[in-house]
Order: C-alpha cells, then sequence, then structure tokens
C-alpha cells in the first residue's frame, strides 16, 4: 500500500487503503487464514505504523497475515495466523519517466489453478522473482510473463496494458493474473475521465511488437511506461501520449488533488 506525502497539506495520503485491506480479507478466506483483526482494526494499525515512523515522505506501507504455528506438514488448515505490518521510505520503483525496456520470459505466469495468481501471497513471488532475475542478468529492466497458453499475463509484479490509439487492452482476471487495486484505478480513470475505450481481452505476444504504447501499473510500479519489448521498439522508443495523460491524472489522484476520487486518499497525520 503507498502513501503519497502531500506538501500541500504537509500530510501523508494512503492510497486506496480499503480497497488494499478488503482484498487481503478475501484473499486471507481462500487461504484458510482467520484471524482476530478486522479489516477496520487493519486499516487503523496501517495508518498507526506510519504515524509512529514519522515519516514526511512516500512510504510503502505492507500488512501481512502468516501462519504463526510451526506444521511439519504442508497445510492451511488448523495452524494459527497472525498478522502484521510495517513501513519503509519508498520513491520511484522504476523509470517512469523515459520508460523501461523489458523481456518476454522464459518463465510462465503460474496458473491460477496451482497456486492462485489472483492472491498477494509472498509464496508466489518465487514465480515474479524468477522472471525478473531472467530480465535484469539479461540486460533489461523487467519481464513480461506468458501463460502455459501462450498468451500475455501481466509483468513480473505489475499488471500490463497496451494501447491502440484510444483504446486500452489489459488481459481479464481469469488470465492467471493479480487483479491490481492500481489496474482497477487506471480502468476507471480512462474510462470516466479521460474518455477512452478500456478492454479486458487475451493478448497475444504478437501484439506487444505491433501495439501503439504499453505500459505496466501496480502500486509499486505506479504508471510505467515501456518503451521497448524483446529489444523491439514500442512506438517511437518514447512514452506514448495515452500513458502520459493517464500518469499526470493519476499522480493528480494519489496526491488528493482531484476532488471527485479525494475519498481514495485517507490522510495519516
Amino acid at each position: 500500500i503507498r502513501g503519497y506525502y502531500s506538501r500541500e497539506e504537509d500530510n501523508i495520503l494512503v492510497f486506496r487503503l480499503k480497497e488494499h485491506v478488503d482484498r487481503m480479507a478475501r484473499n486471507a478466506r481462500l487461504l484458510c487464514m482467520d484471524i482476530p483483526e478486522t479489516p477496520a482494526d487493519i486499516e487503523n494499525i496501517c495508518l498507526e505504523v506510519v504515524r509512529r515512523s514519522g515519516f514526511r515522505e512516500g512510504v510503502y506501507i505492507r500488512p501481512i497475515i502468516y501462519k504463526s504455528e510451526c506444521s511439519l506438514g504442508p497445510t492451511v488448515v488448523g495452524v494459527q495466523s497472525s498478522f502484521c505490518c510495517y513501513v519503509i521510505r519508498l520513491g520511484d520503483y522504476c523509470d517512469i519517466e523515459n520508460g523501461l525496456d523489458v523481456a518476454v520470459s522464459s518463465w510462465r505466469r503460474l496458473s491460477d489453478n496451482a497456486i492462485p495468481s489472483r492472491v498477494k501471497s509472498t509464496g508466489s513471488y518465487i514465480n515474479s522473482s524468477l522472471a525478473a532475475a531472467e530480465a535484469k542478468q539479461a540486460g533489461f529492466h523487467e519481464a513480461i510473463f506468458l501463460r502455459e497458453n501462450g498468451t500475455v499475463a501481466e509483468g513480473s509484479a505489475m499488471n500490463i496494458f497496451i494501447v491502440y490509439g484510444d483504446t486500452l487492452v489489459t488481459t481479464p482476471p481469469n488470465a492467471d493474473i493479480l487483479v491490481g487495486i492500481t489496474r482497477n484505478t487506471v480502468m476507471e480513470l480512462a474510462r470516466d475521465v479521460l474518455g477512452l475505450k478500456v478492454i479486458e481481452r487475451d493478448i497475444a505476444r504478437t501484439e506487444l511488437y505491433v501495439c501503439d504504447e504499453i505500459f505496466f501499473c501496480g502500486t509499486g510500479a505506479q504508471v510505467a511506461p515501456v518503451r521497448s519489448v524483446d529489444r523491439r521498439i514500442i512506438g517511437n522508443g518514447q512514452p506514448g501520449p495515452v500513458t502520459r495523460r493517464l500518469q499526470e491524472l493519476y499522480f493528480n489522484v494519489v496526491q488528493g488533488k482531484v476532488e471527485r476520487y479525494r475519498h481514495w486518499c485517507v490522510p495519516v497525520y
């Protein structure tokens, strides 16, 4: 969960806290993880952790539900769960100005029917780590996952959009993706504010090479343009106009500058 420092308000605004906590609660049910804290409790704890940190800058808040008892065999049933939360300083996670050079990974995105990819679980990040490491060792900034059927899933730890003209295309929830809060935010802003068309459908690998623009989005990545895939330049090799419009709007929203979406921003102090 990100918190953005607003100089105008001298405050940290936590972005879409309720939605993040709601997703965590749903994921916990799927993994048979029961904790005494309610979603409201978790929201308050997240805010209090930031308050006690005393930070006056951008932050990343990580609430975690984990199994806190030992079990010799692999099981999620009958093992106690606990909750913890920490906060760190965080600026830009990747290059959101110049764009990223990315590669299609040889690793495939894990199947939702194996380890639920729609769940934000620490174990599934082994999959992400392998893809990201392979890309960086080969000289790229990031990786794009394909599914086992060869269609596009997402980035190593972020959702993906491709752009044709004034149409955004992104992979659907059943495409082995994490259904991101930032993804949902971008879709709503694109439709309701910028008047763009947004389509959820399968994306073929070859579309990555012929579309007008590509960008990643996520809590860490925010809205991050892609300038090349597998050494093939996207568009003119610069962040595209649609991506730039979305970036500008997104950062105004998270800074609490758009009254229509002010309720997404929760002040810490």
